[in-house]
């Protein structure tokens, strides 16, 4: 899992949360209340989408798009545990390509496709 893990806050605008995912080429982010909480996710496909579409209305805020039934494991479980995670909660065909890492509540990584190929690869 990555240790270092990108954020948004509940009341960044949605465009400013697109814009900091395509410039850290990542696919989706936890988003966190005033308290560090994970109370969310975001990801690119589904906002740069809704901008595209101009769906959303100018000052949007990530806390009024954000998705809030998030799929996660703990740092204990295997990589062959998360995979499950990763298609099993992920909506039809697809899977989830960044799957949060909480211990207690507390968001502590975040796993990847890109971190599993690596392993793999080894």
């Amino acid at each position: 899992m990555s240790k270092d893990v990108l954020t948004v806050e509940l009341d960044e605008a949605t465009v400013f949360a697109f814009e900091k995912l395509m410039k850290h080429k990542i696919s989706a982010m936890p988003v966190v209340d005033e308290d560090g909480k994970m109370v969310g996710i975001v990801t690119a496909t589904d906002l740069g989408h809704n901008l595209i579409l101009d769906k959303y209305q100018y000052g949007t805020k990530v806390k009024d798009v954000m998705v809030t039934d998030v799929a996660y494991v703990s740092s204990d479980c295997t990589i062959k545990e998360a995979i499950s995670v990763m298609f099993e909660k992920a909506p039809g065909d697809s899977i989830i390509n960044q799957l949060p890492v909480l211990d207690n509540g507390e968001l502590v990584g975040i796993i990847s496709d890109g971190d599993i190929i690596k392993i793999l690869k080894e």
